[in-house]
């Protein structure tokens, strides 16, 4: 949180997190979701990295799916299969 806090501080065009909830207790992780959920109606850009994908799509326009290095899906993220993605991400 203090990190996002920091990161805003600057009025930035373009937010990137990066796995900003990994190892958080629960409700925590909630409090991230909802932060970032409040950035993105102030029309900040920002990038998500995240494992938890349903999240991540949940809070964007758009999602790009990397395998080594190289597109493999992208597109609107309310038009991204969920049971492709967890298929190809393991989860």
């Amino acid at each position: 949180m203090l990190s996002i806090g920091r990161a805003l501080m600057t009025n930035p065009r373009l937010l990137v997190q990066d796995e900003a909830t990994e190892g958080l207790a629960p409700l925590i992780v909630a409090e991230i979701w909802r932060v970032v959920a409040a950035i993105r109606a102030t029309g900040i850009s920002t990038l998500i990295v995240d494992r938890n994908f349903r999240r991540v799509l949940a809070h964007t326009d758009r999602a790009v799916v990397l395998e080594k290095g190289e597109l493999v899906m992208d597109g609107p993220s309310n038009s991204l299969d969920s049971a492709q993605l967890a298929q190809r991400l393991g989860v």
